[in-house]
């Protein structure tokens, strides 16, 4: 495993068909178990050797990475074939931003839920804006800002 993707898992499973059109990838592990409970995990990595980015969706039988008709276009794959699958955490996360990230955001679990469940474009804002902090009082500062906002269920500044 990565260093930056921490719970990237690789297995092999039999792509399934969705009534609408496209594939189901049903996730045989509780990402909650490898990656803490949160409302949305959004992934990236590879199906059948296609890249591959979105988000589980919890559904009765399990946890399910649903593609829709349009990424099935090409797939080399079609439903009922096994297929090797590799997937992990897209983005930034609440511990991988930095120990002084990581650390204000274990003293306020739900700010640190509600940031891990943001889809990445919104986690990646907030790390760029942490990161091009010039001074260590200015990256405190927005640290704390953005620990604040993810507690209060703000995507944005």
């Amino acid at each position: 495993m990565a260093a930056d993707r921490p719970w990237l898992r690789r297995f092999r499973v039999a792509a399934e068909g969705r009534p609408g059109g496209g594939i189901a990838i049903a996730i045989p592990f509780d990402p909650s178990l490898a990656r803490g409970d949160r409302d949305q995990y959004h992934v990236h990595g590879t199906v059948g050797g296609q890249t591959v980015r979105g988000r589980l969706a919890k559904l009765d039988s399990g946890w399910s990475l649903q593609l829709g008709p349009a990424w099935c276009r090409a797939p080399g794959f079609a439903p009922g074939d096994e297929v090797e699958v590799a997937l992990g955490p897209e983005g930034s996360q609440s511990t991988t931003l930095g120990a002084d990230v990581a650390a204000a955001f274990a003293s306020e679990p739900a700010a640190a839920r509600f940031f891990d469940s943001l889809p990445t474009f919104y986690r990646n804002n907030f790390a760029r804006w942490i990161e091009s902090a010039k001074r260590p009082q200015t990256r405190a500062k927005r640290i704390a800002e953005t620990v604040d906002l993810a507690r209060r269920g703000r995507r944005e500044r």
